[in-house]
């Protein structure tokens, strides 16, 4: 695909550090498809290409600066709640919704538009990673880390509407025994 070697080349450019996952049979030929200049990097040792990673983990890695997201909500709520921002690059559905919060509302991302080239990609990752702006994400990134700690902990908004909903189906299966 054209987006894989633009990406593989926007890194490359970007002079940063990485972890790729780029998941088996994702690109047809994926691992015939990475520009030579794109395996020296890696060879060197400036960034790593896995086909599987554990999200939560990477993301809660201090090493972490950024995150390359579809924006799907699960991926945006994880990223949230580590502090890290994000590229995004949304595809359908939610995701395009979900990239107007990240970027305009909570100011923690940057968006990449559909198809973008490798010049626009190594920008938007030194953007993120070295630029006055990407400080200024990533400390509001920082701070909505903190809030989302506070609603989840023990008395927090997000645990006590979880022990809510789990009261409400609880009470489901208990009304139907004593109706049994």
């Amino acid at each position: 695909s054209d987006l894989f070697v633009e990406i593989a080349w926007g890194l490359v450019k970007s002079k940063q550090p990485f972890l790729w996952v780029v998941r088996k049979k994702m690109v047809n030929g994926s691992e015939n498809a990475f520009p030579s200049e794109f395996l020296e990097v890696v060879a060197a040792g400036k960034g790593h290409v896995v086909t599987w990673a554990p999200q939560e983990q990477v993301l809660a890695h201090v090493a972490i600066g950024g995150f390359w997201t579809h924006c799907g909500w699960n991926s945006t709520m994880e990223s949230i709640c580590e502090g890290v921002p994000m590229i995004c690059l949304p595809l359908f559905a939610d995701q395009t919704i979900n990239v107007r919060v990240i970027t305009d509302i909570l100011g923690v991302g940057l968006q990449l538009e559909k198809g973008p080239r490798r010049d626009e990609i190594e920008m938007a990752i030194r953007t993120l990673m070295v630029e006055e702006k990407g400080r200024q994400m990533r400390q509001s990134a920082a701070v909505l880390k903190e809030k989302a700690k506070i609603c989840l902990r023990e008395g927090g908004s997000s645990h006590e509407s979880l022990n809510k909903l789990t009261a409400h189906i609880l009470s489901f299966a208990n009304a139907k025994r004593t109706t049994s």
